[in-house]
């Protein structure tokens, strides 16, 4: 009885066990999210943009020292500083690296730059993502400004 048992456990696994870190697929679908949202930027659409968050109350996005707590309030601030398409300018992400947290995390880190607006910096990044309801979606945003180079 035992023997016939294990094929048939083994069977429900490969239909229903998650594996303990996430696959290939998840990385794939993880940059496909950054990739996505650097176009949405270079588009001028913060709404494309912001999809790649989870629009949840609890998500975090921290940089220049502040921290904002909420997708609406993420969303808010982005619309007050780059009030226009045009005012978003250029975005590109290099060195970005993936390291899985569990099953159904993952963090980012990587080097933003942003050119052709007043707003014009770079820096790095790192983004917590989670797959909640079968998406995988950013909870957390940390971006740092690299300091000026002083003359």
């Amino acid at each position: 009885m035992r023997a016939r048992l294990l094929p048939v456990l083994a069977g429900l696994c490969v239909l229903g066990c998650r594996p303990d870190r996430p696959t290939t697929g998840d990385q794939s679908a993880v940059r496909s999210v950054i990739e996505r949202q650097k176009e949405a930027w270079n588009r001028g659409d913060i709404d494309g943009f912001m999809e790649g968050y989870h629009r949840r109350p609890d998500i975090i996005f921290t940089s220049a020292g502040n921290i904002r707590r909420g997708w609406d309030e993420t969303i808010d601030a982005y619309r007050k500083r780059y009030v226009s398409g045009g005012a978003m300018g250029h975005l590109e992400f290099t060195d970005v690296e993936l390291q899985p947290v569990g099953a159904d995390g993952m963090v980012a880190l990587g080097h933003w730059e942003l050119t052709e607006t007043p707003e014009a910096g770079g820096g790095v990044f790192s983004l917590v993502f989670a797959r909640l309801g079968g998406r995988w979606g950013i909870v957390h945003d940390h971006s740092s400004k690299a300091a000026e180079p002083t003359p």
